[in-house]
């Protein structure tokens, strides 16, 4: 027998290329579907619902979607390691009372702006404190603070309100860029989204933060100081409710105690319907972003159609609970049909000896 025959009769079979999933599948994200959903929410509400699709409107949508913004870009870092804030709307409040009480106090507003900032920020520290040194559960923390730091802005202002604010600064939070129907605000937010969705996905903070929510365990033998991590990332989510308090003392031309009041369930429930898983390691800015857009829009549309404030909670409520089931159950869905649709996977064959007749010839 020739060696060509012998050689091909003995040679281990080739291992066939593993199927590779259809390109469809790549854009088959919750990502993506929020933003499909988001989309067609706001054209089915400018279709069906009086003055929503005005430029008018658009600019009422605009100030109100952006506290929720950028309340969530910080909260978004959080959860993805795994932790959460629930005390951002109670943060706005004692912020925007500080506000007032620096006002009375004759400071100018150029020294109150930085300075409240800094008070956001030092809250912030307080939840990271707690949660890192101390190693507290943050939604404990946070709940506890959520109630200290709305109780201290009513000791601060009591249920009074400062509102002699400079109308050259109120006019700009509420003012429009030129004759356009687009508010002043978009410009910070849009620079706001794009430091932290550079932060997030293209530095290694970002990749941080993604390995300390996977497993923390694993991240810090790998290097990454997580308590330092997750400290910093509550003293920027103050930091960052500091500023909102800034924008709605002035949007609203009032300090009171109780601004943002009920705010946290909203930021919450955008977030995750934007993907965030709230067991951490996953999610992205496009699809929080979507998530406020949505969740905005919603609220606004039956807002306009007359429904209930309590309805509006009910909503939100309800978008919540199907943010955090509905990605699991299709994540786990996604695994059983991936099982039982995938290949067989095959033991290696050992060629065996050769067959009476053949020999290898020489």
């Amino acid at each position: 027998m020739s060696a060509d025959t012998s050689t091909a009769a003995t040679a281990p079979p080739v291992p066939a290329r593993p199927q590779q999933a259809p390109s469809w599948r790549r854009f088959a994200t919750w990502d993506t579907a929020v933003v499909l959903v988001t989309v067609g929410v706001v054209l089915i509400a400018a279709l069906g619902v009086d003055n929503f699709g005005t430029g008018r409107n658009f600019g009422f949508l605009v100030l109100e979607l952006a506290p929720v913004l950028v309340l969530a870009l910080p909260l978004t870092l959080i959860i993805i390691t795994g932790e959460i804030d629930l005390s951002v709307a109670s943060t706005v409040g004692l912020t925007s009372a500080a506000m007032g009480v620096m006002w009375n106090a004759g400071l100018p507003l150029e020294t109150i702006v930085p300075l409240t900032v800094l008070v956001g920020a030092v809250l912030g520290a307080v939840n990271g404190f707690f949660v890192t040194t101390l190693g507290l559960p943050s939604l404990a923390v946070t709940i506890g603070t959520l109630a200290l730091y709305r109780g201290l802005a009513f000791v601060l202002l009591g249920d009074g309100a400062v509102a002699d604010w400079p109308r050259a600064f109120t006019d700009w939070a509420i003012g429009d860029l030129g004759r356009t129907p687009v508010p002043n605000v978009v410009l910070p937010i849009l620079v706001l989204v794009a430091v932290f969705a550079v932060v997030l996905h293209a530095t290694p903070v970002g990749r941080a933060v993604y390995a300390t929510g996977a497993n923390e365990t694993a991240a810090s033998f790998s290097g990454i100081a997580t308590l330092r991590l997750k400290f910093w990332l509550f003293v920027t989510s103050g930091a960052v409710a500091g500023l909102v308090g800034v924008f709605w003392t002035l949007r609203f031309s009032s300090a009171r105690g109780d601004n943002a009041s009920g705010l946290e369930l909203t930021v919450v429930a955008a977030v995750l319907l934007g993907g965030v898983s709230i067991f951490g390691g996953k999610g992205a800015l496009p699809g929080v972003v979507a998530g406020v857009v949505l969740l905005t829009s919603l609220q606004n549309a039956l807002r306009l159609a007359s429904v209930s404030a309590e309805a509006l909670t009910v909503v939100t409520g309800f978008l919540l609970i199907v943010s955090v089931l509905l990605p699991n159950v299709l994540a786990s869905a996604r695994q059983r049909i991936g099982r039982r649709s995938g290949p067989t996977a095959r033991p290696p064959t050992t060629p065996g000896p050769p067959a009476a007749g053949e020999r290898k010839s020489r």
